[in-house]
């Protein structure tokens, strides 16, 4: 078992398997190459994607579909094959990736969500990156809508 420090859980326990290798790292943080998921039912349907190096390093997320139920993944083939999948075609979310999308607290009360470059996550290999779409189908920036949604940060 793995003992993380971060900043807003206190220690927490981890099995090895259940970390996610950013061979990359991520977008102003790419000397941050291990992170783990935590899920905790009261905050659900937010997931967060903490680091288990740098204890203050925790990103906030949804999954993709939670934001956006017509998401079309559209992940660059050289991205693909970084994450060990086919580089000709899209994987299907659930089954093969994960797909999160790092959301941002504005004034403390809106919500954003960036689905211009979602967090792409192979569920076999638990490798990561962060894939910057090459159209402008989707914002940066997308209003998330509280349709039901309760997030206590």
């Amino acid at each position: 078992m793995l003992s993380i420090p971060t900043k807003y859980f206190g220690i927490l326990s981890c099995r090895e398997d259940a970390v996610f290798e950013f061979p990359r790292g991520l977008p102003a943080f790419e000397d941050e190459r291990r992170f783990v998921l935590i899920e905790l039912a009261e905050n659900s349907p937010l997931v967060f994607l903490q680091s288990l190096t740098l204890p203050t390093l925790c990103f906030l997320a949804f999954p993709i579909l939670v934001v956006d139920r017509e998401y079309r993944l559209g992940v660059p083939g050289e991205d693909l094959a970084a994450l060990d999948l086919d580089p000709k075609r899209q994987p299907a979310l659930g089954d093969e990736v994960l797909v999160l999308a790092l959301v941002s607290l504005h004034d403390g009360f809106s919500l954003t969500a960036n689905l211009m470059a979602p967090v792409v996550l192979n569920l076999k290999t638990r490798r990561g990156l962060q894939a910057i779409r090459q159209d402008q189908l989707y914002s940066h920036q997308h209003v998330v809508e509280s349709r039901g949604l309760v997030v206590a940060c």
